[in-house]
């Protein structure tokens, strides 16, 4: 593998057109997928204007608005790195409100968010139709290896040390189930795209070959 460093500015250009080559009949599922260090909402975020640009419709969904009720999602405590790994993401709820609509046969129509994990209690917002050709641009954690239904996935790769460095205090407990992810998953060779985020503002991809 080699890497290539490339400034931010350039990183969403390339992406979006990568997104962009896409054939415009039915619809693209992108996932920006890393720990919240390597902010993936930011490039998520980034992605929406270059490619509406280009002509494409977007729809912009983060998983954090998709999160199980905190009677399930913190049922074994608020600390405990194995059941945010498994149980916190409503994977059935993302699939059905959100990818499913957007595969082959689907409606077009998409949820833009489910559950509100401050409040506890679900958005109750309408649904937003999405033309053929559009594009779902999601972001999240620990996305990759649910078996959830992407056409394009972008992973935001830390290396531990930088992982630890960048995850405060209140949230180091969840570091076991970054390691496990890498362990289990190891989504930088699962993704479609790699990006190497260990440097903020001074992204690499990483490059087969």
């Amino acid at each position: 593998m080699r890497v290539r460093p490339i400034s931010p500015e350039a990183l969403v250009r390339e992406v979006a057109e990568r997104i962009d080559d896409r054939p415009r009949t039915g619809w693209t599922r992108v996932a920006v997928d890393g720990a919240p260090p390597s902010r993936p909402g930011w490039l998520a975020d980034e992605l929406v204007a270059p490619l509406r640009l280009r002509g494409r419709p977007v729809v912009r969904v983060s998983a954090a608005d998709f999160l199980r009720p905190a009677s399930l999602r913190l049922e074994h405590g608020r600390t405990d790195p194995d059941v945010f790994y498994d149980d916190w993401l409503d994977v059935g709820g993302l699939r059905r409100e959100v990818l499913d609509p957007l595969g082959p046969g689907g409606s077009g129509r998409v949820l833009p968010a489910l559950w509100d994990s401050v409040a506890d209690r679900a958005y109750r917002l309408p649904y937003q139709s999405l033309p053929e050709g559009g594009v779902l641009v999601l972001d999240g954690t620990l996305l990759l290896g649910r078996g959830l239904p992407f056409d394009i996935s972008v992973h935001l790769w830390l290396s531990a040390a930088a992982l630890a460095r960048g995850t405060g205090e209140g949230e180091r407990w969840r570091l076991p189930a970054y390691a496990r992810y890498e362990r289990e998953v190891r989504p930088g060779g699962h993704a479609d795209i790699v990006v190497r985020a260990d440097r903020p503002g001074h992204p690499a991809l990483q490059v087969s070959g």
